[in-house]
């Protein structure tokens, strides 16, 4: 895929970049960016750019990782005998196990 570039004119800030993605993904990624800080500003009241952009980067990341907790097991959860996840993987492990060892015979 070949280099594509964007104009980013956000919160008084003007610059262009250049990546190695589809010109329409980052077209939508920008349209995010900026709904994202439009709702930010809307929730917190703030007119500051650089605490817009602060807040509206650290709310994005707090965002990705409840993401990625949501995709995957946590721990406590893996280590807790009692967990819907563990028995829904024990499960598994036995069909499998229960599959495998019936077709050996």
């Amino acid at each position: 895929m070949s280099n594509s570039a964007i104009r980013i004119d956000v919160l008084g800030t003007s610059l262009t970049i250049s990546a190695d993605a589809d010109p329409q993904y980052l077209e939508s990624l920008l349209a995010q960016f900026e709904q994202h800080i439009d709702n930010t500003r809307q929730l917190t009241g703030l007119t500051d750019p650089l605490k817009l952009a602060v807040l509206s980067g650290f709310l994005l990341c707090d965002e990705l990782e409840k993401s990625k907790r949501q995709e995957r097991p946590s721990a406590e959860t893996i280590h807790d005998p009692d967990s819907p996840e563990v028995e829904k993987l024990t499960l598994e492990m036995i069909t499998r196990l229960d599959e495998a060892l019936g077709e050996k015979e």
